[in-house]
């Protein structure tokens, strides 16, 4: 259910519990002791135990919904993100008919994908993409979700994925409840979403992966109805989103040339596939070595190697920093960098070391508070937001800690359901 308001007495427990680790981690690190820390607490340092995926005897069914919402800005890289995608299913070995695509305007015929020729003058052409099922409209979205469970796929529990790349809508009035816009510039909120879900039965899973702007909001699917204020449905759901409910995005571009396509949808699917999208090998995001690359592992490698402005965010992640105190973040900012490495999951220190050698920042010493200096540049940008994504990682494994030494039992059961989520693959 939705977090109930904190009385100051569980604050301080909570605090307490936050400063109890940071006293006794450096023992752990540094002296090897039993990883057994203040009252009874167990704490598996690295371990990934806790998160292991659901049983995947089922294949992921797959919704693709993307393009934008006019040809003014329906830029192609938005069609080249789906045939990307459609080359790494084939990559994996995966049916591409197991996919359902919809594009912009669809199979009309009509010249609506924006782009830049040679001359550097703005083009338009009509949508190329293999399987196209019809046009990325409100209503075909809609009735997807209303048919799912009822197909032979949704009959027997297969896990349904749902990729959108596209444009999206920030509500000023209300950042929990941002937008999807569709073709025709329809819109399709959180909220509208979460109540499409609600009518699915519990034992279908759900996950989605969103690269547009403002689409860190769509973590609040994780509640029924996709309103925070409500209790977290009993139905397996999680996301991984291109950065933050209040930030835009990058990555729609018109221009053609993917290798110089930086962006969340590149990246992540570059390391739960092994290959770029220009066809390149990748190092491995198998951080936690069992065979087989998570969504969160996905994720992981995309952290580190967008190099974007993006705040790359997943449900679990938004769930934990959102139980932060502003006393908890300046605690865990101010202790060692390799505290929290300590304690971190496996991907999670792949990213906690990755971006800390990005910024020059020794494990020895805290991140702490300043963000690096402001200045010209995409290059700056770049380096103030690789600061805020392991500052945010930072606070996931401390704030996971936390959850786990509160005894909580109904917090601690909602944060391995959505690590069990996030911990799937295709």
């Amino acid at each position: 259910m939705a977090t109930p308001a904190m009385s100051f007495s569980q604050q301080r427990q909570r605090r307490i519990a936050l400063l109890v680790i940071v006293a006794a981690i450096a023992t752990i690190l540094l002296g090897n002791q039993p990883h057994l820390i203040g009252q009874g607490w167990q704490w598996v340092v690295g371990s990934s135990s806790a998160t292991r995926a659901e049983t995947l005897d089922q294949p992921t069914e797959f919704l693709v919904v993307a393009g934008g919402g006019a040809p003014s800005y329906n830029e192609i890289a938005l069609e080249k993100n789906v045939l990307y995608f459609q080359r790494t299913l084939d990559f994996l070995g995966i049916d591409l008919g197991r996919a359902s695509v919809f594009f912009a305007n669809g199979n009309d015929g009509r010249a609506t994908v924006r782009y830049l020729d040679p001359a550097g003058r703005e083009q338009f052409k009509v949508p190329e993409i293999p399987n196209l099922q019809g046009a990325a409209t409100r209503s075909n979205t809609q009735s997807w979700f209303q048919r799912y469970p009822t197909t032979p796929a949704g009959s027997r529990g297969c896990p349904a994925f749902f990729y959108f790349t596209g444009h999206g809508e920030l509500n000023q009035a209300n950042l929990n409840n941002n937008a999807l816009i569709h073709w025709g510039e329809q819109r399709l909120s959180v909220q509208e979403l979460g109540t499409l879900l609600d009518q699915w039965p519990q034992e279908i899973p759900f996950v989605t992966m969103m690269a547009q702007c403002y689409a860190g909001s769509f973590a609040n699917l994780i509640y029924e109805g996709g309103d925070p204020r409500r209790s977290v449905a009993l139905q397996s759901r999680c996301g991984f989103f291109a950065t933050v409910k209040e930030r835009p995005s990058v990555g729609c571009t018109p221009l053609v040339n993917e290798a110089d396509y930086k962006d969340y949808s590149s990246s992540f699917f570059a390391g739960l596939s092994g290959r770029d999208r220009v066809g390149n090998s990748v190092p491995s995001a198998d951080y936690d070595q069992d065979g087989s690359i998570s969504y969160a592992e996905a994720h992981a490698f995309a952290k580190v190697d967008e190099e974007t402005p993006d705040w790359p965010i997943s449900t679990v992640e938004v769930w934990l920093q959102e139980r932060a105190t502003r006393s908890d973040i300046s605690t865990l900012l101010s202790t060692p960098i390799a505290t929290w490495q300590g304690l971190a999951r496996p991907e999670q220190r792949y990213v906690i070391t990755a971006l800390a050698a990005k910024l020059g920042r020794p494990l020895s010493q805290p991140l702490g508070e300043r963000l690096p200096r402001s200045g010209h540049g995409g290059g700056n940008e770049v380096r103030q937001a690789y600061h805020m994504r392991l500052r945010m990682e930072l606070i996931n494994v401390a704030m996971e800690q936390a959850v786990r030494a509160s005894g909580d039992t109904t917090a601690i059961a909602t944060l391995d359901k959505l690590l069990a989520c996030e911990a799937r693959t295709w």
